[in-house]
């Protein structure tokens, strides 16, 4: 089984995790803002929650993990490094054409279950891969990560009305609310809340939890399943760059690029050393 961390080693891992984020935020960039908002939840499942080891990856009885947003891939790149499922070393190996670490997740990266990064698509195979253990009379969890901004994308409200049709409460949604989708914020846009609402009219059970506490996500998901019968889902409310205070709820801080100079400042101010936080003028996005 996967291994049982306190608060103050889960903290530890996550921050670690951000480091690697920061780093993979150059020589082409990534989706920081984003990556960092999902990095608790990320985490959690992996180290406290879910059945999944380096030990078990092709185990038909274990658990599974699908990052339907996927550029949010550095946050889980890093947390399998973390956990020993991913060298650490291949991380310096981002957008490199000698390996797979790219923008998206990349079934060639052991720990990812399944391709994604057009948005909305992966809640389906989540589904389908819930029904089949339901119907093979399984007792893996499946755990489908979505964005607030992907909830635009029909697709996903489909998949909860058949989840609930089939009644398949083996199945969870987690939604990393930071309330922002690329360069907007999701309510300026189109407005989601009240959001629980819409998804218990759909049929789920819903939690709607602090994203970045490692209590509540305990006690969030120490309760599944939350209704029998019901597809869970958690809404978990989060901030867009958590960690770096100078991009955090910025609307043009979904895509970073750094160069190196930037990149030491912020590893800094991660750690909470640098006391003249880097400012729009100073960030460079490209």
């Amino acid at each position: 089984m996967h291994q049982q961390y306190s608060n103050e080693e889960l903290e530890a891992v996550a921050l670690r995790v951000r480091e690697h984020i920061v780093r993979m935020s150059t020589d082409g960039g990534c989706f920081t803002g984003a990556s960092l908002s999902a990095v608790d939840l990320i985490v959690y499942l992996y180290s406290n929650y879910l059945n999944i080891n380096k030990d078990n990856l092709y185990d038909p009885e274990r658990d599974y993990l699908f990052l339907s947003k996927g550029h949010d891939v550095p946050a889980l790149y890093g947390t399998l490094a973390e956990l020993g499922l991913l060298d650490k070393e291949r991380l310096k190996n981002h957008l490199s054409i000698d390996d797979y670490i790219y923008w998206h997740p990349n079934t060639r990266i052991p720990g990812i279950e399944f391709h994604s990064g057009s948005l909305g698509h992966l809640p389906s195979v989540a589904m389908g891969v819930a029904m089949d253990i339901k119907i093979s009379g399984g007792s893996n969890k499946v755990v489908c990560i979505l964005g607030d901004g992907e909830l635009n994308e029909g697709t996903c409200w489909e998949a909860v009305l058949v989840a609930n049709a089939y009644k398949l409460d083996n199945l969870i949604f987690v939604v990393d609310r930071n309330h922002f989708q690329a360069n907007m914020r999701t309510e300026d846009l189109i407005p989601l809340e009240p959001l629980a609402d819409k998804f218990e009219a759909f049929g789920a059970a819903v939690k709607r939890i602090n994203g970045h506490s490692f209590d509540a996500l305990h006690e969030a998901f120490s309760a599944y399943p939350f209704q029998e019968g019901k597809l869970n889902v958690v809404i978990a409310d989060t901030v867009r760059g958590k960690g770096l205070p100078s991009i955090q709820e910025r609307a043009d801080r979904w895509f970073c690029n750094f160069n190196d100079g930037e990149i030491e400042q912020l590893l800094e101010e991660l750690h909470g050393n640098h006391t003249t936080l880097l400012t729009s003028e100073t960030l460079i996005v490209r």
